[in-house]
């Protein structure tokens, strides 16, 4: 098994939804979708982001594009026009996740790895 940080198989986009926010993780490859799809649940994100206060996370699979938006309750303390937070808009929440570590083996780690161009 190997360590692997979650933005190696997927990107993010994030942005605040009045005092929430939410996060779309798109998987590069349709094998990093169903990995992710067995391991990363909402309560797991939920546990990654406790300590800013988050809600009771929610999933919402977006499979033909392989993707994932997750629904974080009440993280940005008030909203953009009252929280005190450095990213009162949650922009960086996307980042912060693909910062996350995630064991995989290393057959499926080679199915979930975009490819990359042989360029010079």
């Amino acid at each position: 098994m190997h360590r692997v940080r979650l933005g190696e198989i997927a990107y993010a986009r994030s942005g605040d939804k009045g005092s929430g926010a939410n996060v779309g993780l798109i998987a590069y490859t349709p094998q990093g979708f169903h990995y992710l799809r067995a391991a990363l649940s909402a309560a797991r994100v939920g546990r990654f982001f406790k300590p800013l206060g988050v809600g009771k996370v929610v999933r919402y699979e977006l499979p033909n594009l392989g993707a994932f938006n997750f629904v974080l309750p009440g993280i940005l303390a008030g909203g953009a026009s009252r929280s005190l937070r450095i990213d009162a808009q949650g922009k960086a929440l996307g980042s912060a996740l693909l910062e996350m570590e995630l064991e995989i083996s290393e057959q499926d780690l080679t199915g979930c790895k975009p490819r990359r161009n042989n360029r010079p």
